[in-house]
């Protein structure tokens, strides 16, 4: 799924701390943001793989929450959130499509890799790939009453979020068909850099 989704993922999961922690929720709205992009950080190294662990994060994230629950500081708060965004942005990858130029095309059974097995997880496939309709209806179905609620700089990234997402589904398979053209041509020193995926 593509980061917009992600990152308004992240929000979602902090948002009910607005009824039940008011206090607290700026902090975890702030966790779960930066806990619903992280993984993607890996997107020009090991995409999927190198920050992506769906498994550690999960294991992380319970004593992290229990600490949390306890002591109440706002760093166990953002940290608990982070690791929570981060296990959700792992097992969303997984429902969406394959690591590949043209997920549409289903070639590719390259998930998420899973760290404890040592090997890829295949994608389910349920929103067939980054920026498809379905992304672009799930990252409006949940950013749409996000920002309603939320305000402030959060509301703002919601918004910032919907429009990059929804202008990135309507060109990703342009995008798609451009990347092999653009990365063909680019000098030796800097093709080496680019995934092996933008130049298929």
């Amino acid at each position: 799924m593509m980061l917009p989704t992600h990152a308004i993922a992240g929000l979602a999961i902090a948002t009910p701390l607005l009824v039940l922690a008011p206090d607290h929720a700026s902090v975890a709205l702030a966790g779960g943001l930066v806990g619903g992009v992280l993984p993607d950080l890996d997107l020009y190294s090991g995409h999927r793989r190198t920050l992506h662990y769906p498994s550690g994060y999960t294991l992380a994230a319970l004593p992290s929450a229990g600490f949390a629950a306890i002591f109440q500081t706002p760093l166990l708060i953002a940290l608990t959130f982070v690791l929570i965004g981060a296990a959700l942005h792992c097992r969303m990858d997984r429902y969406g499509g394959g690591l590949e130029l043209r997920p549409w095309e289903a070639t590719s059974e390259r998930g998420v890799y899973d760290h404890v097995r040592g090997r890829w997880r295949s994608p389910k496939r349920w929103i067939l790939y980054d920026g498809s309709p379905a992304d672009v209806g799930l990252m409006v179905f949940v950013g749409a009453p996000l920002f309603v609620v939320l305000d402030g700089p959060f509301r703002w990234v919601v918004a910032a979020a919907l429009l990059t997402g929804a202008t990135y589904g309507l060109l990703r398979r342009r995008l798609a068909a451009l990347a092999p053209v653009v990365f063909g041509n680019v000098p030796d020193s800097i093709a080496a850099h680019v995934p092996d995926r933008y130049r298929q």
